[in-house]
């Protein structure tokens, strides 16, 4: 009102101009006016600010000790843990506490690793013996008759009822040790892919040879219970499995599974390679032939593996690299390179004439380049020229680069149905120990690029060297369309199979590749988990130093609801998973094979990446021998450190671990069940009862862990007795306490609900679906992990992520030790879930002081209320999630994202630090790095000009192959489709996702910081908050004022991934590409053997033609380029 009536009268003043005096009067009242308007304006300012909200620190602390009380007394009391803690301080003068040796413990795990995977080894050397032998005594018959069985067709009937032809009754029962499929243990039978005639007479003559392997499977099994699929890949097309199961097509009813696609087969019917790609990208090869080219390229490029390099160049007038950034080079054929020469073949064009003489050159100059640095695989190496036709007068290339010592072997790839040039690209193939081939329509492909295999495998095939090998890891989703299957990341152990027939010895004929497959639990279950401790595990890499196994690897990412393998899932570096070790030293020192320590802080992330923990690992780390891979484990200073051994009779143990309460990890090796096949169906529970009571005396037990395990049964047995009499006093019980959980270092748990399924909120919770909260062969349960890193007796409080679907509940658990001296190990955890609502009414009550509080002493707000409207309140934990608020939708939300100024300025005091995760295993949707050479559109005339363009050349492209030149050839014509599929280019670019590596924040609360308070600036307001934290826990307790609005002056601070976008993508990212990383080269290279026979170099059937055909051919084709 002053101010109106002041901004009154200064306006009457500045009107009255009627006079002079007037107008003298007005100067030192308007000034008068306008000093008494400033007093006005600063007391308003100083009355804003000495009014500012005062939230005292005191009440809050108050609040905070109260309620630090109220939820530990009852997170106490229903979960038992003083009882248990006291139970295990009890016994720790019968315990001895020893401290683990990790070099003598990575060494017998190798050990039984090496046992195991020898078993394998034997069993496929006795199946390529069986083979060889069959095949020598067998004289082959062009005209045989035999029925085998068809995986196909058995058990399936024609319209009359009767077996179809190569079928018949084939007995299957399912079989828990081969993922519950339906086989036959007594018989293996045979698949032939849908583009091989399964009648074909090398089809009937080798299926009926290898029928001598079915004697040899079964007698394998029976030395070895643990094998699982053994078969034999015949390099004529067919499939022998065994056992024998019931094949199923795909949704087009096409069988595309060839085993000669296989990375076990191409690996062990070839040395490693080094290959140079040389596509013809001239105008003439528009069209079909340039669809079938890149078929080609895409073919080759599936059989070549890891221990393999390669690079692709394009030619017309000029050369051209493909991937530009790998001018010059080889790279790795790994996967993820792979893939992405797909994309770039993907994006080929045809233009100008074609000048092979050129692309030979550079191609040759790769790979002298090669050797004289040392790089690629110092083995065979490797041209493939694909193209239509070769004009020019090359033989002087290789005379300067390849004779006379032909090192480089030549491939060619003639590509559509026109011969004109047949005899040149024939000669380049003949001339330097490579082979020759026709290709004239997608469904050749296949067949042809195959023959290069066969061609390199002959310097082994004649040296009779049966070399073992071991591939990466990989899913073989292709082989049997079962989930269980599918999921399944496993390696294959395999060895060639030859003629030892004298006639063909020079020929170098590989007859196939027999091989197993290990899957890798199963291995890593040789390294079992309670010996490693809370934190540790074991890890395989490759000798290129790519993880075999690891706890962290992530091979599946999910596309809309289904799970699928990601494109660089098997090409996954050391160095992106324990990307701690920036020096790298610990990658470098296992792929060299080397045995070792190193010792690392690490950050390591729980609870998919929300939280973080910081810890001291010691790598022990040693080399498989006879395998191209090297184990590794990890113990965690302190937990990792040590490990306690108790002992009781195994009467008294065996009565507590009878009670209903108590359940053992159903994924860990307590007694072997997969040696005997009685034993298959037991669980592991059953099987350990049926050892300790003598009923299967003979089964192989993993002592020390039913001894840990027994221990446990007797310690914790009070446990029972504890929470069953706290759930029968019906009246005491709060309401909403749910359950009571414990574990224990050897795996075993007990729990009691206290609330029946039907009023329980968290349905799922400790069930074999919340593989999170149970003891698996990768981890311990997550509230086990997080307690072992928080001190011993008090309470940590969390809340499962929304994916989980708990619903709205809340975990309690604490650590419980054993101290033996000065040596401190875990024993377990226990703990209590309850719901939210349960600390939500003690938190309300307590958060609000009466309204007859004497505020008489107290300065600030008083009474202090969180449920008044200008106050809001949190319950906070370490990582500054949020457990309660008034908004019931915070919950499980971070508190940056609901009020950042809050958390930055929490930041900014030390109370919470910001620390960086990266994952170099994400997936992202792409975006403006992924190139592209799609040309824009200049205007609508070029469009239409373009489009046709491209309608008239293909069209004279399409009569000149397919209606004049087409009538040389008497063959039909053959419809196929490509093997790949183009259907994610019909995908929007963002909906497409990619692998990327992406850093992620985590926040942390210092524990020393116990309180703090301050004041935020947001421009005409500014707002208070008090943080204390809750005695005897990892949460905090937040009261901010409400009335000011700072989420203009502050942003939300997020925990979102983002993607890492290096200031020069390309740059880096070619970088990364090119480098050569440190790997160790297989053993054993077959590259050269004196008594090849290299004449036998392909060949194409005779072609007879009109002159007068031929020259309207060739007017056509000079019209089309």
């Amino acid at each position: 009102m002053l101010i109106v009536a002041a901004a009154g009268m200064n306006s009457q003043s500045w009107g009255s101009t009627g006079n002079a005096s007037n107008s003298d009067r007005s100067g030192p009242h308007r000034a008068r006016l306008m000093m008494l308007l400033w007093i006005i304006l600063s007391s308003s300012m100083c009355l804003m600010v000495d009014g500012q909200m005062k939230i005292p620190p005191e009440t809050v602390q108050q609040w905070a000790v109260s309620f630090g009380k109220e939820i530990n007394a009852l997170s106490a009391r229903y979960s038992g843990a003083k009882l248990l803690q006291k139970k295990y301080k009890d016994i720790e003068g019968m315990v001895k506490i020893h401290e683990v040796d990790g070099e003598e413990l990575v060494r017998n795990f190798a050990e039984e690793m090496e046992e195991m995977l020898g078993r394998k080894m034997k069993s496929v050397k006795r199946l390529a013996e069986a083979a060889e032998d069959a095949d020598f005594y067998h004289e082959y018959n062009e005209t045989m008759e035999y029925e085998y069985y068809n995986s196909l067709l058995i058990n399936k009937v024609n319209e009359d009822g009767n077996p179809l032809p190569l079928g018949g009754p084939f007995p299957l029962e399912e079989n828990e040790h081969f993922n519950k499929l339906p086989v036959n243990t007594r018989l293996s039978n045979i698949q032939v892919p849908t583009n091989v005639y399964n009648r074909d007479p090398d089809i009937l003559n080798g299926a009926f040879m290898s029928e001598a392997l079915n004697e040899v499977f079964i007698e394998n099994f029976q030395k070895d219970p643990t094998l699982t699929w053994q078969y034999f890949g015949s390099s004529t097309g067919f499939f022998r499995l065994y056992p024998g199961i019931q094949w199923t097509p795909d949704e087009n009813g096409v069988v595309t599974f060839d085993s000669r696609n296989r990375n076990w087969y191409i690996q062990a019917a070839t040395s490693p390679k080094d290959v140079v790609i040389v596509v013809d990208v001239s105008g003439s090869m528009k069209g079909l032939r340039l669809t079938i080219a890149k078929h080609t390229i895409n073919t080759i490029l599936d059989t070549l593996g890891e221990n393999d390099f390669v690079n692709i160049i394009a030619y017309s007038d000029y050369v051209r690299y493909v991937e530009p950034c790998f001018k010059g080079m080889l790279v790795q054929a790994d996967l993820d390179n792979r893939e992405h020469f797909k994309l770039l073949v993907d994006e080929l064009h045809v233009k100008g004439e074609g000048k092979v003489k050129k692309a030979m050159k550079e191609s040759f100059k790769i790979l002298n380049e090669a050797v004289a640095l040392g790089q690629g695989s110092l083995c065979n190496q490797a041209i493939m020229l694909i193209t239509d036709g070769a004009m020019e007068d090359f033989q002087d290339v290789f005379e300067e680069f390849n004779w006379p010592e032909r090192k480089v072997r030549v491939f060619t790839y003639l590509i559509g149905r026109e011969m004109t040039f047949a005899e040149n690209v024939k000669w380049i193939a003949c001339n330097n120990k490579g082979y020759y081939t026709h290709v004239s329509t997608l469904a050749d492909v296949q067949e042809n690029v195959m023959e290069y295999l066969h061609v390199l495998s002959r310097p082994m095939v004649i040296n009779h060297d049966h070399d073992i090998i071991w591939t990466e890891a990989y899913m073989d989703s292709v082989l049997f369309n079962s989930q269980a299957q599918s999921l399944l990341l496993m390696t294959s152990v395999a060895m060639p199979v030859f003629s030892k027939k004298k006639e063909t010895l020079s020929h170098g004929i590989l007859l196939g590749v027999v091989g197993t497959d290990v899957a890798l639990r199963e291995l890593m279950k040789l390294a079992p988990r309670y010996k490693l401790g809370v934190h540790g595990y074991a890890f395989l890499v490759t000798n290129n130093g790519y993880i075999l196994s690891h706890p962290d690897l992530r091979p599946l990412y999910k596309e809309g609801k289904k799970l699928k393998p990601k494109p660089n899932y098997n090409s996954v570096d050391l160095s992106e998973v324990e990307w701690e070790d920036t020096e790298e030293k610990l990658r470098t020192a296992m792929v060299k094979g080397e045995t070792g320590t190193l010792t690392l802080d690490v950050r390591t992330s729980v609870d998919k990446g929300r939280r973080v923990m910081f810890l001291k690992n010691d790598y022990f780390y040693t080399v498989l021998n006879e395998t191209p891979f090297s184990l590794g484990i990890v113990l965690t200073r302190g937990h990792g450190q040590f490990i306690f051994i108790g002992n009781v009779s195994v009467e008294e143990g065996l009565h507590d671990l009878l009670a209903p309460d108590l359940i053992i990890a159903s994924e860990w090796t307590y007694c072997e069940t997969d040696i005997d096949p009685a034993h298959r169906k037991l669980t592991q529970f059953q099987a350990m009862v049926r050892y300790l009571t003598g009923k299967e005396p003979d089964m192989e037990c993993d002592v020390l862990l039913l001894q840990q395990t027994l221990f446990d049964a007797v310690v914790t047995a009070p446990m029972e007795a504890y929470w069953t009499a706290l759930m029968l006093n019906a009246s005491g019980m709060d309401e909403g306490v749910e359950t009571a959980f414990l574990g224990t270092r050897s795996g075993l748990m007990r729990f009691q609900r206290y609330t029946g399924i039907e009023k329980r909120t968290a349905k799922s919770f400790l069930t074999a679906a919340d593989k999170e909260n149970m003891f698996t062969l990768d981890h311990f349960p997550l509230w086990y992990r997080r307690a072992a890193e928080y001190p011993t007796g008090q309470f940590l409080y969390y809340i499962p992520r929304e994916e989980t679907r708990a619903g709205r509940i809340v975990i309690a658990t604490t650590a419980v030790t054993v101290k033996v001296g000065k040596k401190t190990a875990v024993a377990g955890a226990i703990g209590v879930q309850m719901t939210l609502e349960v600390l939500e009414s003690r938190f309300w009550a307590i958060t609000a002081q009466p309204n007859d509080t004497d505020c008489s002493d107290q300065e600030g707000v008083c009474p202090l209320r969180c449920d008044s409207f200008d106050i809001d309140c949190y319950l906070i934990d370490n990582n500054g999630f949020v457990l309660i608020s008034k908004q019931r939708s915070d919950a499980r939300r971070f508190i940056g994202e609901i009020d950042g100024s809050v958390m930055t300025t929490l930041i900014r005091m030390g109370m919470f630090k910001r620390v960086s995760l990266f994952d170099y295993q994400a997936m992202c949707k792409m975006n403006s790095h992924s190139i592209s050479s799609a040309r824009p559109l200049l205007s609508p005339f070029y469009g239409l000009a373009a489009a046709l363009k491209w309608f008239l050349s293909n069209f004279l492209l399409f009569l000149l192959e397919f209606n004049i030149c087409g009538f040389w050839h008497t063959e039909h014509f053959t419809e196929a489709k490509p093997s790949f599929t183009v259907s994610s280019a019909h995908k929007k670019k963002g909906d497409i996702l990619q692998p990327c590596d992406t850093e992620y924040p985590s926040f942390v609360h210092e524990p020393s910081v116990k309180e703090t308070n301050s004041i935020i600036k947001c421009g005409r307001c500014q707002k208070m908050f008090v943080v204390q934290q809750i005695p005897e826990s990892n949460l905090l307790m937040l009261v901010v004022q409400a009335d000011c609005d700072c989420s203009r002056h502050y942003s939300p601070i997020t925990m979102e991934p983002k993607e890492v976008k290096y200031i020069l993508w390309r740059f880096v990212k070619c970088d990364r590409m090119r480098s050569q990383k440190i790997r160790r080269r297989p053993e054993s290279c077959h590259a050269y053997h004196a008594q090849e026979n290299a004449n036998d170099c392909g060949g194409a059937s005779v072609i007879s033609l009109s002159a007068s055909l031929f020259l309207s051919c060739l007017s056509f084709r000079t019209l089309v380029s």
